[in-house]
């Protein structure tokens, strides 16, 4: 029986393709094109001497073969993975690249300048920002595709390390023409009669609002009139001005139009809505020399953003 051989490049491929069940998304996580992942699975498959994979339509899914060659793989790269990260440690090495999450608030208000100091003091490590609300960017977390997380409610998965970083506050973002733009403050029973824009489903924002909301007493969110919800704090934001309706936002959402004018940030009586910023990581993972940096990095900050 001729021996059976392979590289890890040809087991990385192969992984891609199984673990996305795809060959376009596989060729787009492996940096090649479409024809060569297909060239690379049809030469692995006839080193090994069988068909390793099966199109059903547009879905990939392994054989029997391909399943018992996947297990394998995946033990295979991952100690690759390890061996690398160990003695990129051992040597300290300070470059690469990393990838990080954030969710709407710190990935859009507070992460972007921290990665441009980060840049300064480490020239050499290429940060990637991705942003999304907070359920998406932990399961990106513990799917492998994000170092690292900055999310806006603790998780609870096992699996996720979470430690607190920044406090934030929230408050009723007003538009400057509204009756309620001279107070200080308004209750929540005035607002239940007011139209209203919320976050969607997943934000942590929404999270933190319906917690703090039924702790009370309330009904969650359904105590307001909502008529929208959006996917960001920046489309949020953008309607409350327009005048279609008020919301509760991150006062870093909104600082900046406070400011100029734009906006009011008022109270609500009897409910002072407080969180923190997470930063999560799967502990199942061992950190790369460039992700400890912006571990290490994130936590210092803490004492200077603090509110």
């Amino acid at each position: 029986m001729p021996t059976i051989d392979f590289g890890f490049r040809e087991l990385e491929i192969f992984s891609k393709v199984v673990d996305l069940g795809s060959f376009s998304k596989a060729a787009e996580a492996v940096f090649l094109v479409q024809a060569s992942v297909s060239e690379r699975i049809a030469s692995l498959e006839k080193k090994v001497g069988t068909r390793l994979l099966d199109r059903m339509g547009r879905k990939v899914i392994p054989t029997a073969a391909g399943e018992l060659l996947h297990k394998h793989a995946t033990l295979i790269l991952e100690m690759k993975e390890t061996a690398q990260l160990e003695m990129e440690k051992f040597l300290g090495l300070k470059q690469g690249d990393i990838s990080i999450g954030g969710s709407t608030i710190p990935g859009e208000y507070i992460l972007p300048a921290l990665v441009s100091k980060f840049n300064k003091k480490y020239p050499y490590i290429s940060v990637q920002l991705n942003i999304s609300d907070s359920s998406d960017i932990e399961k990106r977390v513990l799917g492998g595709q994000l170092e690292l997380g900055v999310i806006g409610s603790k998780s609870t998965h096992p699996n996720i390390i979470s430690q607190q970083l920044w406090e934030d506050e929230l408050v009723l973002a007003v538009p400057v023409n509204h009756p309620f733009a001279r107070r200080k403050s308004v209750s929540l029973n005035e607002l239940m009669d007011t139209p209203f824009i919320l976050r969607e489903q997943g934000s942590g924002t929404l999270k933190i609002l319906e917690d703090y909301l039924r702790k009370s007493g309330q009904d969650g969110t359904n105590v307001f009139q909502v008529i929208a919800r959006f996917g960001s704090s920046t489309s949020v934001k953008e309607g409350v001005k327009s005048g279609l309706g008020l919301s509760i936002l991150s006062i870093r959402a909104i600082e900046t139009d406070v400011k100029a004018g734009l906006l009011r940030a008022l109270k609500i009586k009897g409910l002072s809505i407080s969180r923190n910023f997470y930063l999560i990581r799967n502990k199942l993972r061992i950190a790369s020399p460039s992700c400890q940096a912006m571990l290490n990095y994130l936590l210092a900050t803490v004492s200077e953003l603090k509110k």
